[in-house]
C-alpha cells in the first residue's frame, strides 16, 4: 500500500468514526390535527393550519391534519380523542374552555384595534394558566374578522322591526338565543351547516355571521336585492385552537400562541378582502343614535349573560380594561358591574 493510499484509508476509517459517533436525528412527534373549514382543504381556515404545521416541525411536532366540513362532527372526534388537536369556533371551543370561550360575547370586542390588543394579552405567558382546563389546551386564537346582521328585507332596519322576525341562532351558543328573545323576535335552532340553508332560503329573516363566511356560504342569495347588511359589527369573531396538551411536547401550546400572534396581520387581510368583495349597495348604515342604543343593549345583555353563567367574568373584566384602554372616554369604563 503506498503513502497516499494509506492517508485516503486513515481519513476514511477517521471519518466513519466520527459518523457512527454523531448522534440520531430526533424524530418528530407525529399527531393528528383536526381542522374545521367549511370549504374543507380549499378555505382559508385550511390554508392557515398548513402554514401552522410548517413551523411546528421546529418544535418536533409532525401535524397531520385532518379536514372537516361539519365543526359538531371535528368537536366530538376531538372530545373522543380521535384528534390530538382541533381547530374550531371558539363559540363551540367554550365547552372545552369558558376562558377563552368567551371572547366572542356580544359587542364585547368592537374592532380590530380591539381584537389585536386582546391577541397580545392572550399569548402573554402570564395568562399561560388560563389556556388549560385539565387536559385540554388553547394554543391559539385566530380572528375570522366581524360578525354583521344579515336580513332579508332592509325595511328590518331597528331592532323593533326585528320584533316577531326569525332568527337564526346556533343552537350550540345559548347566548344568541336568549339576546334575540330579549329583543322580542324568534329564535330558530341552527347549527354552521343548516344556517346559511335557512337564511338563503328565506326560512328565516335574520342572521349574524362573519363576512368571511359570505362567499362561500353564499349568503348574497338570501340577501338578494330586497335584504341587506347592517354596517354595525356585534363584534369580532374568531376560530381557537385546542390540544389534548399531554399528546404533545412540553412548552408547545406557549410556542404556538405566540406564533399565532405573529400572523395576525394575514388573518385579518382575510376578513378585509371579504368585506371589500361585498357591494356598496348591500350594506345599510345605521344613525348614530341608534348605534349608542345597540352598543347599551349588547352591554346590558353582557352582563346578564355574564351573571348567568353563560360568559366567563375573568374575560368579561378583561374586555372591559381592553375596551377602556383603547377608548378610555367610553361610559362603561366609570362603571363596575362588569
Amino acid at each position: 500500500m503506498t503513502l497516499m493510499q494509506r492517508l485516503l484509508f486513515a481519513i476514511l476509517l477517521a471519518a466513519s468514526g466520527l459518523a457512527s459517533a454523531a448522534p440520531p436525528a430526533r424524530a418528530l412527534q407525529k399527531v393528528t390535527f383536526c381542522i374545521y373549514d367549511p370549504l374543507g382543504t380549499r378555505g382559508d381556515a385550511f390554508s392557515i393550519a398548513q402554514d401552522h404545521a410548517l413551523v411546528a416541525r421546529q418544535w418536533g411536532v409532525e401535524m397531520l391534519l385532518r379536514p372537516y366540513t361539519d365543526e359538531r362532527v371535528a368537536a366530538e372526534d376531538f372530545k373522543a380523542g380521535h384528534c390530538d388537536g382541533v381547530a374550531m369556533t371558539t363559540i363551540r371551543a367554550r365547552q372545552f374552555n369558558a376562558f377563552v370561550g368567551s371572547v366572542d360575547s356580544i359587542g364585547a370586542v368592537p374592532s380590530v384595534k380591539h381584537m389585536r390588543l386582546l391577541e397580545e394579552t392572550l399569548a402573554n405567558p402570564k395568562l399561560a394558566a388560563r389556556m388549560v382546563n385539565g387536559d385540554y389546551e388553547v394554543v391559539g386564537v385566530v380572528p375570522m374578522g366581524a360578525a354583521y346582521v344579515l336580513v332579508t328585507d332592509r325595511r328590518i332596519d331597528s331592532v323593533e322591526k326585528a320584533a316577531g322576525k326569525k332568527v337564526a341562532v346556533l343552537d350550540l351558543d345559548k347566548a344568541q338565543a336568549k339576546i334575540v328573545q330579549r329583543l322580542g323576535a324568534q329564535p330558530v335552532a341552527s347549527d354552521l351547516s343548516n344556517f346559511a340553508g335557512k337564511f338563503n332560503n328565506h326560512q328565516v329573516d335574520v342572521l349574524v355571521a362573519p363576512v368571511v363566511l359570505y362567499q362561500p356560504m353564499e349568503l348574497y342569495k338570501g340577501v338578494g336585492t330586497r335584504g341587506a347588511i347592517y354596517r354595525f359589527p356585534l363584534g369580532q369573531i374568531s376560530a381557537t385552537l385546542l390540544i389534548h396538551q399531554k399528546r404533545f411536547p412540553q412548552g408547545f401550546g406557549q410556542k404556538s400562541r405566540e406564533h399565532v400572534l405573529t400572523q395576525m396581520d394575514k388573518a385579518f387581510a382575510v376578513a378585509t378582502r371579504a368585506e371589500k368583495e361585498i357591494p356598496e349597495s348591500q350594506w345599510l348604515s345605521l344613525s348614530a343614535a341608534d348605534e349608542a342604543r345597540y352598543f347599551k343593549m349588547m352591554r346590558e345583555a353582557r352582563i346578564q349573560l355574564m351573571n348567568e353563567g353563560i360568559y366567563d367574568k375573568a374575560m368579561m373584566r378583561l374586555l372591559k380594561n381592553i375596551r377602556c384602554r383603547v377608548e378610555p372616554g367610553r361610559a362603561e369604563c366609570a362603571m363596575s358591574d362588569e
